[in-house]
């Protein structure tokens, strides 16, 4: 198993070879001393448990009501697939796609590709195609949009306050929920410590 590992400053683009850094510590570039990398404690234990902690919160804010208006006597419920459903059927396909992929198909498909790649090392294995995995994931990770459509949602609801009683459901608070669990999964990840496990394994 190698020992040392190169790394790039972000600073001044000076190549190192890292080694080991102890828990607590840090590594900093020799020319600038700009830090180069500090290791995370537990990473993957952390990120795991956040990680099935997110898709738990995925499952319900895409399964229970988004949103309930009541005009009324009558009530009408709505949840993330029918307000995407609703998007198309008035024209806006475009924009019903780009929902689709930005709200439920990329964090769906970046929960799932964490728990490849985090279960394994959990247990002290090496996943398949760790490395095009990882990539995926950094590649994915710009287009998940949460917070984005989030913010679109209470917009909305400010201008639909006048014209209806607008009832929370209990996907919108998971939904909500799981924007700070991906945000604490992307603090948590050690990604030079995945990045360590392809080079090991070659």
């Amino acid at each position: 198993m190698k020992t040392a590992h190169l790394i790039a400053c972000h600073e001044c683009d000076l190549i190192h070879q890292l080694g080991a850094v102890p828990p607590g510590g840090s590594a900093r570039c020799v020319r600038c001393g700009a830090a180069l990398y500090r290791p995370k404690r537990d990473s993957i234990n952390r990120t795991l448990a956040l990680t099935l902690a997110g898709l738990i919160l995925y499952i319900i804010a895409n399964t229970f009501p988004f949103l309930a208006f009541k005009i009324g006597s009558q009530i009408r419920e709505t949840t993330l697939t029918t307000g995407i459903f609703q998007l198309y059927q008035q024209g806006m396909g475009p924009i019903a796609t780009l929902v689709l992929l930005t709200v439920v198909v990329v964090p769906a498909v970046h929960l799932v590709s964490m728990l490849y790649i985090l279960v394994p090392l959990q247990s002290n294995r090496m996943p398949r195609y760790l490395a095009r995995v990882f990539r995926m994931i950094i590649l994915l990770k710009p287009w998940g949009m949460l917070e984005v459509f989030l913010l679109g949602i209470l917009v909305s609801v400010v201008k639909l306050a006048k014209m209806a009683t607008i009832v929370p459901g209990i996907s919108l608070f998971a939904f909500l929920i799981l924007i700070f669990v991906q945000a604490a999964m992307t603090v948590t990840l050690d990604s030079h410590l995945i990045w360590q496990h392809i080079d090991d394994h070659r």
